[in-house]
């Protein structure tokens, strides 16, 4: 049985992340735009999206590079 995720009182600041996924055939996209989020004060915001061609293997092999480098540049981003 997987082990049950517990909140840590004083733990870093939360966040949240938005993101989505979905595969298509080869060749069935054309094009990619940013996708558009309203934020709580109002204000609109975006949300770059990605496109990554190749074999299973390979979008996941790029997808998990992907995350490691988006983490590794917030992690340098001065905390707001």
């Amino acid at each position: 049985m997987a082990r049950r995720l517990k909140l840590v009182k004083g733990a870093a600041q939360r966040s949240a992340l938005v993101y989505g996924m979905r595969m298509f055939d080869p060749g069935e996209v054309i094009a990619v735009e940013d996708a558009h989020v309203r934020l709580a004060d109002g204000n609109p915001g975006r949300v770059t999206m990605h496109f990554i061609e190749g074999t299973r293997a390979q979008i996941r092999k790029q997808l998990m590079q992907s995350i490691d480098a988006f983490f590794e540049l917030l992690d340098e981003a001065p905390v707001r």
